[in-house]
Parts: structure tokens; C-alpha cells; sequence
């Protein structure tokens, strides 16, 4: 899953961009709402963490101009404010969760959690995304079949996780770079290549039906083999 964090507070900011990334979740971190504007409508993000209180934009404009633009990636408002009126008016702009400052990091994963079921992953009670014969598991970072397993390492699960969460679509170099590594990550397409590579050999490894398909000139999709 990746996770847009627009929050001002750079001590707070790094310290959830720390705690987001220990649990497996790929984070990109702005801290003001034009830039929050900006990296929310690329449209690559499954959560968005979004402040109140902004420099350059305050985030229930954000919010605001994100729906606007039909945008329905779930957000949820992280602000200082706790007074009824700013929930409703936070809540009215189109969010969908709202968590006071200061708040209990695992309530934060809870509902983050929370947010990414209702947008449709295939998630069981133990937050594991299966397809076909294989079971993901975010927790323990490794893949299993009904007869064997194997450890995969963040990136490999990362991108595995949206592969399976798009296996209907062909995705190209370029969306997997976006998603996977980040908005204004440097990363080129042979750093792609590369992991689809490991993906594969350890799928072969544990004799899984699931396989990556290479579409010349178009990218890769996520299949069962014949």
C-alpha cells in the first residue's frame, strides 16, 4: 500500500514516516498543501494522510479540490483541532476518517488498515492479500503456497501487492515506478525489470500457478498459468 503524509511538523512527519515504513507501507512525505495538492492527483496513492493546518494550502482545501477533480482516494485529516465543528467541516469536505492530534500510533494503522478493506483489497481478518494458490503476508514478508513458503523482501512485497490488486489491468513500467518506488523516485525501468525477476524465480521456487506476464511494449500483468 502506499501512503501520501502531508504534514508540516517535520519532527512528527519523520517519526510516522518511520513507523509507516516499519510496517511495510511505502510513504512519500510533503510538507505543504500545494505540494500535497500535487502528489495526491497523480493519483498513485491508496491512503492519504492529510493536516489541517498547511502552509501555502490549508488541507480542507486540499480536500476540497481532490474531490473536485473526482479524486476518492480515502483520506483521513490528522489536525490539533478536536472541536466537533472542525470534524464536521473536515468530514463535510469529503473525508473519510478524521484523528486528532495527539493520537496512538495503532489507532492510526487500525483505521489505515480499515481504509484500504473498504477500498477493495482482498484482505482476511489476518490482513494477508491473496490471488490464486499464493497468500501475501505484509506482516512476515514472505509468500506461501498450501505446501511451501518463501521470504520476500518490502519492495518485492510492495510490488507483488499491486500487481494483485491490479491483475486485471496491464501496468507499465512507468505506473509500477510511481507506485511502487515513489512519486520522485529516481528509479528507472531496469530497476523494474530486475525485481520482476526476483518475483519470479521465487514463485517458480514454491511451484506457484501465478505468473508475470511481460506484454512487449506495454508493460506487465498478473495472470495464472495455463
Amino acid at each position: 500500500m502506499r501512503i501520501l503524509l502531508v504534514e508540516d511538523e517535520k519532527f512528527l512527519a519523520e517519526a510516522l514516516v518511520q513507523i509507516l515504513r516499519k510496517n511495510h507501507y511505502s510513504v512519500d512525505n510533503v510538507y505543504n498543501g500545494e505540494d500535497g495538492l500535487d502528489y495526491a492527483l497523480s493519483g498513485v496513492y491508496d491512503v492519504i494522510l492529510l493536516d489541517i493546518m498547511l502552509p501555502k494550502m490549508d488541507g480542507l482545501t486540499v480536500l476540497k479540490n481532490l474531490r473536485k477533480e473526482d479524486l476518492i482516494t480515502p483520506v483521513i485529516m490528522l489536525t490539533a483541532r478536536g472541536e466537533i465543528a472542525d470534524k464536521v467541516a473536515g468530514l463535510d469536505s469529503g473525508a473519510d476518517d478524521y484523528l486528532p492530534k495527539p493520537f496512538d500510533t495503532e489507532e492510526l494503522l487500525a483505521r489505515i488498515r480499515a481504509l484500504g478493506r473498504r477500498k477493495g483489497e482482498i484482505t482476511s481478518t489476518n490482513n494477508t492479500i491473496s490471488f490464486g494458490d499464493i497468500t501475501i503476508f505484509p506482516d512476515l514478508l514472505k509468500i506461501s503456497t498450501k505446501t511451501d513458503e518463501i521470504k520476500i523482501s518490502a519492495k518485492e512485497y510492495n510490488l507483488l501487492e499491486y500487481l494483485i490488486k491490479n491483475s486485471q489491468f496491464v501496468l507499465s513500467k512507468e505506473q509500477i515506478i510511481e507506485k511502487v518506488w515513489g512519486y520522485d523516485s529516481e528509479a528507472a525501468d531496469n530497476h523494474v525489470e530486475v525485481y520482476m525477476s526476483f518475483l519470479r524465480k521465487k514463485l517458480a521456487h514454491i511451484n506457484s500457478e501465478v505468473n508475470i506476464l511481460t506484454i512487449r511494449g506495454a508493460g506487465y500483468k498478473l495472470c495464472l498459468k495455463d
